[in-house]
């Protein structure tokens, strides 16, 4: 454990880590900078999310990057960012990381 934790930590520095996410639905926005963004996701108010120390995002479209040295940190606020608007299984609305693949259900079968 302490072998991968050091490994990580030394990949941080000379790599560093990223993770993408994407947001998907119809009137859905996202816009801003290094440490902030604002996102449209269909509530009644514009999400705002901070970074915290340590952590860039870039914004492109409808796709976010997370990067930093920590990859634990990394993780956490992609969870955090993907945790304000989960995917959901029907439509597949929701903010997903991009290699994430929602399984689709059925709607309703309608009247016969």
């Amino acid at each position: 454990m302490q072998r991968a934790l050091l490994n990580n930590a030394v990949e941080g520095v000379t790599k560093g880590f990223e993770k993408k996410l994407e947001i998907n639905g119809v009137g859905f926005r996202l816009s801003g900078g290094p440490k902030d963004i604002e996102m449209a996701l269909g509530f009644s108010h514009p999400v705002k999310y901070s970074a915290p120390e340590g952590i860039t995002l870039t914004t492109n479209k409808m796709e976010i990057t997370v990067s930093g040295i920590d990859k634990q940190q990394v993780g956490q606020v992609a969870a955090e960012i993907r945790s304000l608007k989960k995917p959901e299984p029907y439509k597949g609305k929701g903010i997903k990381y991009v290699d994430e693949v929602i399984i689709r259900k059925a709607g309703k079968a309608g009247k016969k």
